[in-house]
């Protein structure tokens, strides 16, 4: 496909163009970037922004491959150097591999002072690395001089009027279905905040009296940002501040930087490695501005170094930038962006300069930052990777250029994902190819990897890490490992890794994206709080009554829709399996319905059997009695239970927002319930017609049943509802009817895929969620919202994905060399923003028991048992160890001894192997022991978890 007429590949771009778009989109595609300088800044840069699909790239660099590269530029292979290759040449057609929608050019003509500008007319974007300031300036001058694109920024963002609003002042809002004050309907508003729950739209005394109902639609406007030049941003930066714990930082390395061009011009190079002379004539240079010596010494010291994760990250957060530029999406950095890693070089130098000097390897930039013993700390890690989606190819990018877990130093890097490669997955995760789809991530990456660096160890894995695979990552699995790196897309299986580190007593380094937002979080052994410390409010559930009569927004018709195709195509056909796997016999069941006996579930999955349709226009008759009632008798049954003016006890109208009456809905399709069962049989238009032309519509009869309307009550179980006699004779005669038409007993439960466009799961939701939302009217969603809703996907974007893998693997090198906890680093950011806040972890916490006894979630205290060791033994071994009184032992949710409970004092002469026992791969058990309090009337304390050994210390169990 040309690039020119490139059309959004759906499945290729689908998470990210849940984070940009449409608009967004198809403006990358119609633009070209200019991009110069190969080095590992550049080259990241270049990955993200073919990842996300503009038109052209063009990739310009002069200089020849070098060893140095192969520690910065995970596209430069050793055959590269060995060749004397140019950089460009060597990774155009590696990142023209990145994306065939993206067409990526090289350029490795002179661009200096001297090269006229003109060819840069027809980018949109320019993106210089590794330039003087000298040609910024006049490269800048250029692109200002040009005329800049206008962009529009479409979007809209609703929010319920019995939520907090999350709006701010000056903001502009569009109001809908608004009664008595009508005048205010689709016109738009600025609003004033006055509360999280109330803001003012101006003078409303000239229209209507308000009567109920409305809501508003934010109305996302244009807006224009204006830059400044480098030349006249030079002397009074606007810089954005990461790090409040260090707030002059930005200016002060603002100023380090322009000393270091200048000592660059004056010198024609940068200054020496270690270099102590150099490091004072930097110095110097800043004494207009008086700076921070140390800082000003450590960018003398490293100048001529590289840090891959630092280039990840602001590489991410630079490919952004781009985007912005191109798009008009998002708001741009006003207009600076300073990320140092002061915290990794700073205890180091103190070391002597042959630490630091090059040795002729790929790590030589490396080596310059954080010097040589640093280095062979991070060849023999073991590391555990959990996750090889995109943070995971990120990060192991990361390590191939660190060279963390080398086989020659006994490191390992061990990676386990039991997933296999999707075409969406391509997008963002830049391990993966066209060809590699359907293969396993895992096995995959570490294969990509060591093309980075063959040097690495990578054990790759098909496991997932959960309870039923302890036996593989047990205690000894963990007690072999320096740290532990999730790149998970989930809360619960985050929660178990750290479990498994908290209790083997093992550094985590977690990370997460969503779209445009990401964290990274640091978990050290007794200096940081754990991931479990902390828990978001469980995500709220969608009340039945509201998804059952009264939808009020498309999240609750997607829902609903969601649920039915679980109901009709997974849940009934499973339970009807189940039970003809317990009822082996249609003929035995009817005899002991017969009998008057009655079975669970009979009633259902009779009902199932004889309805199931056995030709075609059986199927269409179905879904044409399933639309009748759904969309038609529904809504006449709720507005003959609520007529529409049916006020309740206050007097207010019931039929108010969010409460939406139904109206009667067209018949337009069922096809999309027809379409799953049987794909190759549908009928054409005008055969479907037909046959819905002579389905037997019965008469509809209102009911007197009862519909729920508080929000608090849960759906009821249909199978413990017990039957009518009217109900079993009816089952009696279906059964009957079913033996003698169709013996088959088995149906093909489907299990719900977002990701097979062919299999019709999307669409039959997309369908049924528009037929209700028109019902109730409500806006429909497109599939593409629908599906990212009724999938629960996560939106996702590589340039979020590379600048959260940087920058945990900083705090990687931290953990390594067993820093201070004043260095580590948390991160939350969003590039939409632009926002980057970095604060030091929660430090870990302390309880106290008693005076000279305290704990934390990393301690437990231990107790080795035997063959005939009693509870009795163990109570009494923990007060004597211990000091404690026991007044409860608990193993999870299980309570080995309560005094309290009748016949638990007969436990204390029973063995602890018959008490309770280990799970498989563990020689232990972790209990929970409780206490006294010191004051009476207080509840008991539950101490540190007590780990009791069923063997003593030594021994083999």
């Amino acid at each position: 496909m040309a690039a020119d007429s490139m059309e959004i590949d759906d499945s290729l771009y689908s998470r990210q163009r849940y984070v940009l778009g449409d608009s967004a989109m198809h403006q990358m595609a119609q633009s070209s970037v200019f991009l110069s300088g190969m080095g590992g800044l550049g080259i990241e840069i270049a990955k993200n922004i073919v990842l996300a699909g503009v038109k052209a790239v063009t990739l310009h660099d002069t200089k020849q491959c070098e060893t140095l590269d192969l520690g910065s530029n995970f596209f430069i292979r050793k055959e590269d150097v060995l060749s004397q290759r140019k950089r460009v040449e060597a990774v155009c057609p590696r990142v023209a591999e990145l994306n065939p929608y993206v067409h990526v050019d090289m350029s490795s003509s002179a661009l200096d002072d001297n090269t006229d500008l003109s060819f840069l007319r027809k980018y949109q974007c320019v993106i210089l690395t590794e330039t003087r300031l000298r040609l910024q300036k006049r490269v800048n001058e250029f692109c200002h001089s040009q005329q800049p694109p206008i962009r529009d920024n479409p979007g809209l963002v609703t929010c319920m009027d019995n939520q907090p609003h999350g709006l701010q002042t000056g903001q502009s809002v569009v109001f809908r279905e608004v009664y008595g004050m009508v005048e205010l309907n689709s016109t738009v508003r600025q609003v004033s905040v006055l509360s999280p729950h109330s803001f003012s739209i101006g003078d409303t005394s000239k229209l209507q009296p308000y009567a109920h109902g409305g809501y508003f639609v934010l109305v996302k406007t244009p807006k224009t940002y204006r830059f400044e030049t480098i030349e006249r941003q030079m002397c009074d930066p606007q810089v954005l501040t990461p790090d409040f714990s260090k707030p002059e930082a930005p200016l002060q390395i603002h100023a380090a930087m322009l000393a270091l061009d200048t000592f660059q011009e004056q010198h024609s190079r940068l200054p020496n490695i270690g270099c102590l002379q150099d490091a004072e004539v930097l110095l110097k240079l800043t004494e207009e501005a008086p700076l921070n010596a140390e800082l000003v010494c450590c960018l003398s010291k490293t100048a001529r170094g590289t840090l891959p994760p630092l280039t990840a990250a602001v590489g991410g957060l630079a490919s952004q930038e781009a985007l912005k530029a191109i798009t008009g999406k998002f708001a741009p950095l006003q207009q600076w962006f300073y990320l140092d890693a002061i915290e990794v070089v700073r205890p180091l130098q103190s070391l002597s300069v042959e630490e630091f000097v090059p040795r002729g390897d790929r790590y030589d930039g490396l080596r310059a930052c954080i010097g040589q013993s640093m280095c062979l700390e991070l060849h023999k890690l073991r590391v555990f990777m959990v996750g090889c989606g995109a943070i995971g190819c990120e990060m192991l990018k990361n390590f191939a250029l660190l060279g963390v877990g080398l086989t020659q130093s006994s490191g390992e890097v061990c990676i386990t994902d039991p997933d296999l490669i999707e075409k969406s997955n391509l997008n963002r995760q830049f391990l993966f190819r066209p060809h590699h789809i359907q293969k396993p991530k895992s096995t995959t990456a570490a294969e990509a990897t060591r093309d980075i660096n063959p040097d690495l160890e990578v054990d790759a894995h098909l496991n997932k890490v959960c309870p039923a695979t302890e036996n593989i990552y047990s205690d000894t699995f963990y007690s072999r490992l320096n740290l532990v790196v999730t790149a998970l897309d989930n809360v619960e299986a985050r929660r178990y890794v750290d479990s498994r580190c908290v209790s083997n007593q093992r550094p985590l380094l977690d990370s997460g994206t969503m779209g445009t937002k990401g964290h990274t979080e640091i978990i050290v052994p007794n200096l940081t709080e754990s991931y479990n410390s902390h828990r978001d409010p469980p995500e709220e559930e969608i009340p039945f009554c509201t998804l059952k009569s009264f939808p009020s927004v498309i999240e609750h018709t997607i829902q609903w829709a969601r649920d039915k195709f679980e109901n009709a195509f997974v849940h009934k056909p499973s339970m009807y399996n189940s039970f003809w796997q317990t009822h082996s016999s249609a003929e035995v069941v009817l005899q002991r319905l017969q009998t008057g006996e009655s079975l669970e579930g009979s009633f259902q999955v009779i009902k199932l059997l004889s309805r199931r349709p056995s030709q075609w226009e059986q199927c269409i008759g179905l879904a044409r009695l399933k639309f009748e009632k759904y969309f038609k008798r529904k809504a006449l049954q709720l507005l003959h239970s609520f007529p529409l003016d049916t006020r309740l006890k206050d007097g207010s109208l019931f039929w108010q927002s969010p409460k939406r009456p139904p109206y009667k809905t067209l018949l337009n399709c069922v096809f999309h319930y027809l379409n799953l069962p049987n794909p190759p049989l549908f009928p054409s238009g005008t055969s479907l017609l037909l046959i819905l032309s002579d389905v037997p519509i019965p008469k509809y009869r209102p009911s007197e049943k009862c519909i729920e309307t508080d929000d608090a009550a849960k759906k009821p179980d249909k199978m413990k509802i017990p039957l009518t006699s009217e109900e079993e004779r009816e089952a009696i005669t279906q059964l009957e009817q079913a033996i003698a038409t169709d013996g088959s007993l088995q149906m093909s439960p489907l299990q719900f895929e977002k990701d097979d466009d062919s299999n019709g799961h999307v669409d039959f939701v997309t369908s049924a969620s528009a037929l209700r939302a028109r019902m109730y009217s409500i806006e429909p969603a497109d599939r593409l919202k629908t599906k990212r809703i009724a999938g629960k996907i996560i939106p996702a974007i590589a340039t979020a994905t590379a600048a959260v893998a940087g920058l945990v693997a900083l705090e990687l090198i931290k953990v390594t060399g067993g820093y201070r906890f004043e260095a580590f680093k948390n991160c939350f950011f969003n590039l939409a923003i632009p926002v980057v806040v970095l604060t030091e972890p929660a430090p870990v916490k302390r309880t106290l028991i008693r005076d000279n006894i305290n704990f934390s979630i990393w301690d437990f205290w231990t107790i080795f048992g035997h063959e005939d060791f009693t509870l009795s033994d163990f109570m009494n071994t923990v007060r004597e160890k211990y000091g404690i009184e026991p007044t409860m032992v608990v193993h999870g949710v299980k309570m080995l001894y309560v005094p309290v409970m009748p016949g638990h004092s007969k436990r204390l002469k029973l063995t602890m192997q018959k008490l309770i026992k280990p799970s498989v791969g563990r020689r232990y058990v972790d209990l929970t022991v409780s206490f006294p309090p010191e004051a009476d009337g207080d509840e008991d304390l539950p101490g540190p978890p007590v780990r009791y050994y069923f063997s003593r210390e030594g021994e083999t169990p």
